[in-house]
Formats: structure tokens, C-alpha cells, sequence
């Protein structure tokens, strides 16, 4: 009986098997006496057990170890109570999650208790098969291209490079030539690309800002009403002769620009490119509805559009949100973007935050009038959070008649990003600092300086883990318990400017920076880089739902990531 048994156990392994290393590496550490630690997970033997469920029960959860996390959560709980408890087994859980990223690697970097290990492992293996491709992809499109560049540029990749490039008897760049190449170029591209998109640089933002705090009409007059920024020129959007030689359409037509060569995307994924209507800089976009089905977008051209993804890409664009009375949705640069339910919030430079009902097509539900411009906002089911210029965080109720709850002043500057939850409130300020208040007990209860020369531009907060991107381009990440903030590490993921936008779940990290990138990361210690995806402006913001990622970058471009329709 027991070489029948152990027949099958070796006809079981070698099913599911995918490597030779990962098949030995599970076996030797799923030993008996972790499983015996670990009584509730296994299910007491059966002498009618018979076929899988008459294999030692450590050989059932190897075999489901090279299970796709999504059928061991989804399915196999489904054929059996026996086959429910594998997915229930945090250590063959911690086991995948240490195959996906390797030995070396922190995982997860904050407290192990009560993390969501199952979330994390499904998540990743959807984050590599998606995106590991890319990287691929990316490298075969630079070396087509360094090919074709080597003929006619040999004197600018000397001056770059600083020695002459070797070519093998086919005449053909060496791979590790082609590395340093592809460098020089992107240096020099990143270049041509600023000459060709000035960005309002951080310090020309806090000017306009203090000019609008002092004196917002004559702001409106200069830059309001008659006149919007665009690529560092003043462009009449009444003026159809000053639109032509940009390559406008009339007032609502797309942007009409000079044809590139964008990267095609993996097999696992499409992007598409929102034939975006805007006549300015995207500075927010937002996936709202829980399925990545609608994106918000808000601009500096003072518009909030509605886009529906699910739709052809020349019809996807649904409404223009607008006031009655007003000719855009705000009368200042739209700056940061918050949905909650039905209900969609846009904080802008108008000192104001207009509310928005999605189900009734986009009509206006409320104005919330600020003493400030508004750079950021975080709906909570309760209460939506605002933090303004004037250094200060303040707390809403739409549904009351007065909705101003309270407001408290902890910081020395404008107020960059705020995150919350039904405990905490936490904000990140320009005065270098971090602030944790308590809802609760309505106080602060702990302010941390992140560093003397940085501070936070960016950040994402869940499950007592906060991670934010400062302006150097570092990523820190941060543990909050019982009110006490935790600085636990800083890594450097290869961002060269401010980090403007950060997605953080369980199993995957999302990054964006004015350097031009948007980085793919796993979210271990340090993180692990899956692709770097390349825009022509510097990029303002991104989010992420659903497998769906949607990027705004400075070069009036939205763009959306997102499963193909036979991989959803």
C-alpha cells in the first residue's frame, strides 16, 4: 500500500511540477513538523479517501502550490472542504510568495501579522505575467533602434559615450554596448523632449500660488478667463487662428500631433490613448466605478471629462463636466481628483471643490468654497478630506448644510498629499514633515520630519503601511501602530525627479515621476522593478483599478494600460 501511495505522490509531483529547483526547495521546507504546527490546515485522514486525497497531505499542498493562486482561491474550495483548507495555509502562501520573488528579497516589508498573503501571492503572479513582458519588449524596440541610429550618429555616440562602439563580424552591435548607447540616447531624447514641452517648474507653481492667495481676481484676469498656459506660451482658446499652428481642432477637437514610435505593448495587455480633448496639461486622472471602466480626467485647461473605456476608442469620451452658468468646470487649473460611491470631487486653483454625480451623467451636486487652492483630496465614506496651500487640512461633510467640520493647522506649508481611514487622518506637507491625527480623539499624535532637504510629493495608505515618493525621487516607506509612526526604509528605484503619483496594494507597486517614467514594481524590500514605461512629458499622476493603469503625462496624453479582452 504505501508504494501505491508513493507511486502516485510522484505522478501527483511531477504534474504540477514547473521546475526542478522550486519542486526540491518546497518539498524540504513544507516539512511535517510545520504541518503539525499548523493542525487546522490539515484534514484528518479518511479511509475512504481515495486518488489525490489519499496522498500525504504535505504532496496536496505542493501539488497546489504550482496551482495559479486564482484557481487555488477561486476553485478549489469548490470541489471539497478538504481542498478548501490548502488555500487556507499561510505557510504554503509565504512559500509562493518567497518563489515569486526569491530568497533575498523583504517580503512584506512592514508587520507580517495579519498581512493578506493570498491578495499579495494573486496579485503578483497577475503583476509578472502582465508585465515582466514588457521589459522585452521595451529592449528589443531600443536595440531596433540604436541599429538604425548607428550608421548616421557615430560622432554623437562618440561625444557621449566617450570611447567608439565595437561591432561583432556581422556588424552588429554587442548587447552591453547597446546598454550604454540606449542611455546616451534616452539622455539626449529627455533633453529635446523638455525643449519641446517646458514643465512649470516647482518654484514659477508656488508663485502663481501665493499671487492667487493674495490677489485671485487679478490672477483670473491675467491667466483666468482670456488665456491658458500651454507649453510655456499664452494660447486664446477663443482664437482659432492662435490654435492652428498647435494643431488644434477648434475648441474641442483633439490634438493633432506629429506621429511616434510607441512601444507595443505584451501580449497580456493593450494600450490605448485617449484621443483626449484637453487643451492643456493632465495634472489628474482617476479609474473610478470599481471595475477600471470610467477615468476622470482634470486639467489645467480648468476641464473634468469623463471617459468611458469600455467603449470604441474614437467614442470613449462622455461628458465635460460644468456648473450651470460656466463655460469650463472650474475657474482654475484643475489639480487633484477624489470619488467616492456615485460621487466624484475636483479640487482646483479656484479655491473651490465641486462635487459631481456620476449615475445622473456628470450633474454638478455642490461647490465647497476654500480660502485656498486645493492640491489634494481623499474621500472617505464619512468625510472628504482636502489639504490646501494655506497649510492646512480640512474636513467636509457634503451632506450637510454647512459642510465644513472642522479644519486643523499642523503644518508650516502647503499640504502635498493626505490619506486616511476610519482611525487616522495623515498628511504630508512641504515644511518636510508627516502628521498622524487622530479622528478619534481629535489631536495630533505624532509628527515625524522626513528628511531636511525632501519631503513627501506623494502617497498611498492602507492596512497601517504608508508608502510615499519624495521630491528627490526616493520612495519611503513608513509603519503606523497604535499612532506611532515608524520610519522603515528608503530605496532608490531609479526615479531622477519628484515621484508625482503612487499606487501601493498588497502584491504590487506602482510608481510615476516628472522624470518622464512610469515604473512597475514588486512591492518587497528593496522593490523589484518589472518595466519602466517612457512618455514624452513628464508624468503627473496615475491610478490604478482592476488591472487597469491609467497614466496622465505632460504632453496633453492620457493613457490606459489595461487587460486584453480575452485575458479579463
Amino acid at each position: 500500500m504505501d508504494d501505491v501511495r508513493m507511486n502516485k505522490g510522484i505522478a501527483g509531483g511531477k504534474a504540477g511540477e514547473q521546475s526542478g529547483p522550486s519542486h526540491q526547495f518546497v518539498i524540504n521546507v513544507t516539512s511535517s513538523a510545520e504541518l503539525e504546527s499548523h493542525p487546522e490546515t490539515a484534514p484528518a485522514p479518511s479511509p475512504e479517501a481515495s486518488g489525490l486525497l489519499s496522498l500525504p497531505w504535505e504532496m496536496v499542498t505542493h501539488i497546489a502550490s504550482h496551482l495559479p493562486a486564482q484557481c487555488v482561491i477561486s476553485v478549489l474550495p469548490k470541489v471539497c472542504s478538504a481542498l478548501r483548507n490548502v488555500g487556507k495555509d499561510n505557510t504554503a502562501w509565504q512559500l509562493r510568495a518567497r518563489r515569486l520573488i526569491g530568497s533575498k528579497a523583504i517580503f512584506p516589508v512592514g508587520p507580517r501579522e495579519d498581512f493578506a498573503w493570498p491578495i499579495a501571492c494573486l496579485e503578483m503572479e497577475k503583476l509578472l505575467t502582465c508585465w515582466t513582458n514588457i521589459a522585452q519588449v521595451v529592449t528589443k524596440e531600443h536595440q531596433a533602434d540604436a541599429s538604425e541610429r548607428e550608421r548616421g550618429e557615430q560622432r554623437r555616440r562618440d561625444l557621449h559615450i566617450g570611447e567608439p562602439v565595437a561591432e561583432n563580424r556581422a556588424g552588429v552591435m554587442e548587447p552591453e554596448h547597446v546598454a550604454v548607447q540606449e542611455e546616451a540616447y534616452d539622455v539626449e531624447e529627455r533633453k529635446v523632449v523638455e525643449e519641446m514641452h517646458p514643465a512649470v517648474e516647482e518654484d514659477q507653481l508656488v508663485q502663481l500660488l501665493e499671487r492667487l492667495d493674495d490677489n485671485p481676481e487679478q490672477v483670473m484676469v491675467e491667466d483666468g478667463h482670456h488665456a491658458i498656459v500651454f507649453g510655456g506660451q499664452d494660447v486664446d482658446p477663443d482664437h482659432e487662428q492662435g490654435l492652428a499652428h498647435l494643431g488644434f481642432q477648434g475648441n474641442g477637437g483633439h490634438v493633432e500631433k506629429e506621429p511616434h514610435r510607441s512601444l507595443s505593448p505584451p501580449p497580456a495587455l493593450e494600450c490605448v490613448a485617449l484621443l483626449s480633448s484637453h487643451i492643456a496639461e493632465v495634472n489628474a486622472v482617476l479609474l473610478v466605478g470599481g471595475d477600471g471602466g470610467v477615468c476622470a480626467t482634470g486639467s489645467r485647461d480648468r476641464d473634468v471629462k469623463l471617459w468611458n473605456l469600455q467603449a470604441d476608442s474614437s467614442n470613449m469620451l462622455m461628458h465635460t463636466l460644468g456648473g450651470k452658468g460656466h463655460f469650463n468646470t472650474h475657474q482654475g487649473w484643475v489639480w487633484c481628483l477624489a470619488s467616492q460611491g456615485p460621487l466624484l470631487a475636483s479640487g482646483g486653483f479656484d479655491q473651490t471643490v465641486r462635487l459631481w454625480d456620476l449615475q445622473a451623467c456628470g450633474a454638478e451636486r455642490g461647490v465647497i468654497t476654500t480660502k485656498a487652492a486645493v492640491i489634494c483630496l481623499s474621500w472617505l465614506p464619512d468625510v472628504l478630506l482636502a489639504g490646501t496651500f494655506n497649510d492646512m487640512v480640512q474636513i467636509y461633510d457634503h451632506r450637510a448644510a454647512i459642510p465644513l467640520v472642522k479644519n486643523f493647522r499642523y503644518h508650516g506649508n502647503s499640504v502635498m498629499c493626505v490619506a486616511a481611514d476610519d482611525k487616522y487622518i495623515i498628511s504630508a506637507s512641504k515644511d518636510n514633515t508627516v502628521v498622524v491625527h487622530d479622528r478619534r480623539a481629535e489631536k495630533r499624535l505624532y509628527k515625524v520630519r522626513v528628511s531636511l532637504r525632501s519631503y513627501l510629493r506623494s502617497m498611498s495608505y492602507s492596512d497601517g503601511e504608508i508608502w510615499g515618493g519624495d521630491i528627490r525621487g526616493m520612495l519611503r516607506c513608513f509603519h503606523m501602530q497604535q499612532g506611532v509612526l515608524k520610519h522603515l526604509s528608503q530605496f532608490d528605484i531609479g526615479h531622477t525627479a519628484m515621484v508625482t503619483g503612487i499606487h501601493k496594494s498588497p502584491g504590487s507597486l506602482y510608481t510615476c515621476s516628472s522624470d518622464c517614467t512610469v515604473k512597475v514594481h514588486i512591492p518587497c524590500g528593496p522593490p523589484k522593478t518589472l518595466c519602466t514605461l517612457r512618455h514624452q512629458g513628464g508624468v503627473s499622476g496615475l491610478s490604478v483599478e482592476a488591472g487597469v493603469l491609467a497614466v496622465a503625462s505632460g504632453d496633453i496624453c492620457v493613457k490606459i494600460w489595461r487587460p486584453r479582452k480575452s485575458e479579463i
